[in-house]
């Protein structure tokens, strides 16, 4: 099994981990706040988790899932991330983060903005399109028929196979959206963004096969962010 690092230990990040040590994965949890504020985490996971720095649970990894708010992008760590598949699941909300000029006039995206950050790492978009709670209660084993897919983006092949067996392993098909410059398609207010899974909080959620997220993806128009 593989070690998964996390920096960024909220609800998608706590999720991702919750799913991880029930597939049988180490995680390694961080965030900006310290690692003793993660004790009741790591205690109710058990003894496959464990708390660290960001700049630990980068060095950790065999895949580091990046879960922060768009606007720390920049304070994730750049040395011990080089040569790593890193999983960013960043979403852009200028009411939180700010105003990012490339993002507003569409001339990048979340996921190139973080490898052009970690220029080392395999960065692969993942994880942003749907509410953490769908993400929790809607895993099935591999062959079922209710099983849902988790669309992806990257440009390293090899990085993208690596998500694809992680996310099989936590219970989800994939679906390729292409290359980062592409993750565009499952950014906030796309028709893949949360809706395919069910209405925003509320359970149960409802599953999106990859047909489903297939046809989502096609359906996204270009605008700005």
């Amino acid at each position: 099994m593989t070690t998964i690092g996390l920096i960024g230990s909220g609800n998608i990040g706590s999720t991702v981990a919750r799913l991880a040590v029930a597939a049988g994965h180490d995680v390694v949890l961080s965030n900006s706040r310290g690692p003793q504020t993660l004790q009741d985490l790591v205690a109710e996971l058990g003894p496959k988790a464990r708390a660290a720095t960001p700049a630990e649970a980068a060095a950790a990894g065999d895949i580091v899932v990046v879960t922060v708010p768009l606007r720390a992008y920049r304070d994730v760590p750049v040395e011990p991330l080089a040569g790593k598949v890193v999983i960013d699941t960043n979403n852009y909300y200028p009411e939180r983060d700010g105003v990012f000029d490339a993002l507003e006039d569409g001339s990048t995206t979340t996921g190139e903005l973080l490898q052009q950050h970690l220029p080392q790492a395999h960065v692969v978009k993942g994880f942003n399109n749907i509410w953490f709670d769908h993400l929790r209660t809607l895993a099935r084993p591999a062959g079922s028929a209710d099983r849902s897919a988790l669309p992806i983006a990257g440009d390293d092949p090899a990085a993208k196979r690596a998500v694809t067996e992680f996310f099989d392993s936590l219970g989800y098909d994939t679906v390729d959206a292409g290359p980062l410059a592409e993750n565009w398609r499952a950014q906030r207010d796309t028709p893949v963004y949360v809706t395919p899974y069910g209405v925003f909080g509320e359970l149960p959620g409802t599953p999106a096969s990859a047909q489903v997220v297939r046809e989502a993806l096609a359906a996204a128009k270009p605008t700005a962010a």
